[in-house]
């Protein structure tokens, strides 16, 4: 499963990157996670507002470092 956080490493980001690493430790799933912090990149997806999310290529969460069961909901 391919997972990017979409944003320039503020502390969202980073916090955002951290709760889905441990949700997908605590599932037991294999995710390729990927930061992308090039603007234009992140402009790509159409997302104003990072933190994003972006799973298998479909933008999930924008603007807020989602919860634990949201991350759980995409990962399953």
């Amino acid at each position: 499963m391919e997972v990017k956080v979409l944003g320039i490493g503020c502390k969202k980001c980073k916090e955002t990157k951290k709760r889905i690493e441990e949700v997908a430790r605590e599932l037991g799933v294999s995710v390729e996670l990927e930061e992308v912090t090039d603007v234009l990149k992140i402009a790509d997806y159409n997302v104003l507002s990072t933190p994003g999310v972006v799973v298998n290529g479909k933008v999930v969460s924008s603007g807020k470092v989602p919860s634990k069961e949201e991350i759980k909901s995409w990962l399953k």
